[in-house]
């Protein structure tokens, strides 16, 4: 699993089959499908990272969506958080285009890369701490071959927030007490930023918890501190 470039790590992302509950659910959602979405062929397996592999500014989520990451083999892509996320990214200018459906679509992210703790959907959107556990080394070795060029990290919600610290500690000097989650925060590892956001869940961005206005502060933030240009 010592993949030596980011490419490799993806490719080997997308062929994991470690852990049976989510192999087995995510078959099964790719399968039986939904009905909006029964003549696409779904993806069905790991969805790796998205974006270039000398990114200065890292998103970290939760998982695949059953219907979004799982049906379209892309993070946030085809589904609804997927769309507040990438409008925002448009919006600061990290993204070239405000929404994303599919794979070969035309999206472009600058200096960005969308990544997560676990790589296959759970039911419920639920990982096990198990789970959680044996997707950690994927994660590990992401961040140590971006580590050259990363400057930020964004983690949206207090699962990947709490997923990400031990990582984090193979690679950098993590202050004691560990930094606590919450909207807003920002943290310095040594160079590095840690900034967190709420999910962009259905959930948040529905009852007005996460709206449009915060989730851009966090990420102009985020471009700011990675150093990556503003929008013109």
């Amino acid at each position: 699993m010592r993949c030596a470039t980011v490419a490799e790590l993806d490719e080997a992302v997308s062929e994991c089959r470690r852990c049976p509950r989510l192999v087995a659910w995510r078959e099964e959602v790719a399968r039986t499908k939904r009905a909006a979405y029964a003549n696409e062929t779904y993806w069905g397996r790991p969805v790796p990272g998205i974006g270039p592999a000398d990114a200065s500014l890292a998103i970290v989520g939760l998982a695949p969506a059953a219907h979004g990451g799982n049906r379209t083999g892309r993070m946030f892509t085809g589904d609804r958080s997927g769309d507040v996320l990438f409008q925002a990214l448009y919006d600061v200018g990290l993204a070239s285009q405000p929404n994303s459906v599919r794979r070969g679509d035309g999206l472009e992210l600058y200096g960005t890369r969308i990544t997560a703790p676990v790589h296959c959907a759970p039911p419920a959107n639920k990982p096990t701490p198990a789970e959680r556990d044996a997707c950690r080394p994927w994660l590990e070795r992401e961040l140590e071959l971006l580590k050259p060029t990363l400057r930020a990290i964004v983690v949206l919600g207090a699962f990947g927030w709490q997923a990400l610290l031990p990582v984090l500690a193979h690679g950098w000097s993590l202050p004691r007490p560990v930094p606590k989650f919450g909207h807003g925060a920002e943290f310095m590892l040594g160079e590095l930023h840690l900034l967190g956001c709420y999910h962009v869940s259905q959930q948040n961005t529905f009852t007005g918890r996460l709206t449009p206005a915060m989730l851009r502060d966090v990420l102009a933030r985020a471009r700011d501190v990675a150093g990556l240009p503003r929008p013109i």
